[in-house]
């Protein structure tokens, strides 16, 4: 099992408790001939994947994903994985209203949301609080690393 499925299920799971999965699959119309069997719903979640995964292509991302495409799809509600073709024709074909419903949809989301109580962070030696925002997309993160621990030093801050 690749190592980004448990990431994806997490994420999946957020988005089906919050409704946002039947809110795209109600209020998100895209209206295009020969998707066959596959609604928008099913490109969407083959992208959240993707992003998630941090395969560097989409043709990587679908061949790790090939042995597990039934219980991926499952995660999002859905039945059945779209086929690359299909998937490539979907992205050929969107069309901007599209994109800007499902925007909103996920901006309605966010907004709607109350922020963590703790926005995280690090503390310097001398007990100083610093705030942490990481600014470029990576999911590296800072850590906070061991402290010397010596008679000149003052002791590390609790981190409670």
């Amino acid at each position: 099992m690749p190592c980004w499925m448990g990431e994806v299920a997490s994420f999946a799971q957020v988005l089906a408790h919050a409704g946002i999965l039947t809110t795209i699959t109600e209020q998100v119309r895209f209206a295009r001939a020969r998707f066959g069997y596959y609604d928008l719903i099913d490109f969407v979640a083959v992208l959240i994947g993707y992003v998630l995964s941090g395969e560097p292509t989409l043709l990587a991302f679908y061949d790790r994903l090939a042995p597990f495409a039934g219980s991926y799809m499952a995660l999002f509600g859905r039945n059945r994985l779209p086929h690359r073709s299909t998937l490539s024709r979907f992205l050929a074909a969107l069309d901007q209203p599209t994109v800007e419903a499902l925007r909103t949809r996920f901006h309605e989301d966010v907004l709607a949301r109350k922020p963590f109580p703790s926005p995280g962070g690090l503390f310097a030696r001398t007990g100083t609080y610093w705030v942490v925002i990481d600014v470029d997309g990576t999911r590296a993160t800072a850590r906070q690393r061991a402290l010397p621990q010596t008679d000149a030093l003052p002791a590390p801050p609790s981190c409670g």
